[in-house]
């Protein structure tokens, strides 16, 4: 199935590229308005390298993307996978109110959290930076749920026996629970690159500034919407696409394994 599922990819992209190289289809760009040091000079070349090599503001939303969910993945890795370990290993007074409250958390749209984080971020000056998209991805509640499920199936024999033998609850957590919870860590780092990715309403909501704007907006400014040039469109759709279709054939073998234990108690 994973192997189909690559081949159909791999002709989709085998096709669209082929086609961008015809001549008679208008998925070969002219750079005539464009800005930049091209300007003037009528260049054709494959749709989806001139869109990104060529067009300043894709190129930009596009890199914008890249580290803007990056650090969101790396931040729910460093704060994420503490808090999950905690909730789910560590016996404290108030352990159930805590997940019960991030459970409420996760089930939260933005909608409902919209006005809220804008107050926030605005109190603290972050509006209009990247930082306003980073940091409450940061504190996404649900890549903690799924790393908690992770770290549920960890035999407690397993940390009953370092225990005894002198381990700490940091020793326990980085060298036990780290390896043991692959699984569950990379699900929760799949879908957190997912949903930074693909994230639209967050940028239109707290950026301000196109020089910050993430590729999922690239449509969403009028001078990027010319109807005579499908090519462009399909090229753009191409490079929003990519990311995500390498991350999830990279994570979708761990992802299957982290649900399918986190959905199994024993």
């Amino acid at each position: 199935m994973a192997l189909a599922d690559t081949g159909g990819a791999a002709g989709m992209v085998a096709t669209l590229v082929s086609l961008y190289g015809r001549a008679d289809v208008p998925g070969r760009i002219a750079l005539d308005n464009w800005p930049g040091p091209r300007a003037g000079h009528r260049i054709y070349r494959l749709a989806p390298v001139a869109l990104l090599l060529d067009t300043p503001p894709f190129f930009v939303m596009f890199w914008n993307s890249i580290g803007q969910s990056v650090a969101q993945v790396a931040g729910n890795l460093l704060v994420g996978a503490p808090a999950a370990w905690a909730i789910s290993r560590l016996r404290f007074r108030g352990r159930s109110m805590v997940r019960g409250l991030y459970i409420v958390l996760m089930l939260l749209p933005f909608q409902v959290t919209m006005v809220p984080s804008y107050l926030v971020l605005r109190q603290f000056g972050l509006l209009d930076t990247p930082w306003a998209i980073i940091l409450p991805g940061i504190f996404s509640t649900f890549p903690v749920f799924i790393m908690e499920r992770g770290f549920d199936t960890i035999p407690r024999e397993v940390l009953e026996s370092a225990s005894i033998d002198g381990a700490n609850q940091w020793q326990r957590f980085w060298r036990i629970g780290i390896p043991l919870g692959i699984p569950g860590l990379i699900s929760a780092l799949t879908l957190g690159f997912l949903d930074a990715w693909n994230a639209i309403e967050q940028p239109m909501t707290f950026l301000e500034s196109p020089q910050y704007w993430p590729l999922s907006l690239f449509f969403t400014d009028p001078a990027n919407l010319d109807t005579k040039q499908l090519g462009l469109a399909m090229a753009a759709s191409l490079w929003m696409l990519l990311p995500s279709i390498l991350v999830f054939r990279f994570g979708q073998t761990y992802l299957e394994a982290g649900l399918t234990k986190g959905a199994v108690k024993g």
